[in-house]
């Protein structure tokens, strides 16, 4: 029995001094693989660097154009510095007009992006999926596209006068192919295997447009519609600062007529900013019809 006993002692104290081991190494081991995740306060604070690093250069654009201007009375004359460009835009705020002239923009835009969609989107699909809808009517889009929407400011005054329908008329034209040729292009580029594959399976004309050639053509019309809106506000302003009474492009004439260069840069700051609202709302259009791009 003392044998015994001796034999299971060193045993039982063994087991003893492992056990504890045994339990501790585990938990050492499972905190010494997992790193420790970054305080939120760091990641936001690393965020909000990378934000001011990306921004200091035009920082530093608008700090050496204050101070170029601020040199020279006659280069502040010409080229007025940020902080009269602010003070101009907080004038035009008071007095009301800054509100009316982008309303009247936004307005003849949006009209006329609206009816060049209407337009453009189904134009441009027919001419791409239709070889002879092509045949006829593509030389009448290759001829009609090269002419500059201004060219046809004063015909357009002619037939409409001087009005809301004249700018309009403009901002389509301009808008117009872009979003014909970005559409047809979509169209064509259409894997014409997954078109097959669906005849295959059964799937009907519609049922083809619905669900083959729509999604894959729906970037290039995004394309097209994106690249539209901007040529829309140059045709915009063309327009107004030929015959308008209403505008951000009748507020850069005016600054010119009446020598308030303040005035013209905050015409086109303003439509610098709006241009990039609608670029972005276009683009979360874009993220929330098709998912699947993951932009």
């Amino acid at each position: 029995m003392a044998v015994a006993a001796r034999k299971l002692a060193p045993a039982s104290s063994e087991s003893s001094e492992d056990g504890p081991h045994e339990e501790r190494d585990p938990v050492r081991a499972a905190s010494a693989a997992a790193s420790p995740a970054p305080p939120v306060k760091r990641r936001l604070a690393k965020a909000i660097a990378l934000r001011v690093v990306r921004y200091l250069p035009l920082l530093l654009f608008f700090c050496v154009w204050e101070l170029v201007s601020r040199s020279s009375p006659s280069i502040a004359l010409l080229l007025p510095p940020p902080s009269n460009v602010i003070a101009g835009g907080v004038e035009l705020i008071k007095d009301g007009s800054l509100h009316k002239d982008v309303l009247a923009s936004l307005k003849r835009v949006g009209v006329a992006l609206g009816v060049a969609s209407l337009v453009g989107f189904p134009l441009g699909a027919a001419l791409g999926g239709s070889r002879r809808f092509a045949w006829l009517f593509d030389p009448i889009v290759s001829f009609f596209r090269p002419i500059p929407p201004l060219a046809w400011i004063p015909l357009s005054i002619v037939w409409f006068g001087i009005s809301d329908a004249q700018n309009e008329f403009i901002i389509f034209l301009g808008a117009l192919f872009p979003i014909v040729l970005s559409t047809m292009e979509g169209v064509r580029d259409v894997e014409p295997q997954l078109v097959r594959a669906a005849r295959t399976l059964g799937a009907g004309r519609f049922q083809i447009i619905a669900t083959v050639v729509l999604p894959a053509a729906l970037p290039s019309m995004f394309v097209g519609l994106r690249v539209g809106t901007g040529i829309a506000w140059m045709a915009l302003v063309a327009g107004e600062l030929v015959a308008a009474t209403s505008g951000l492009g009748f507020l850069i004439s005016q600054g010119r007529l009446l020598y308030r260069s303040d005035f013209i840069v905050v015409g086109m700051v303003m439509i610098g900013f709006i241009g990039l609202l609608l670029d972005a709302a276009i683009r979360l259009v874009q993220h929330l019809v098709m998912p699947w791009r993951g932009e």
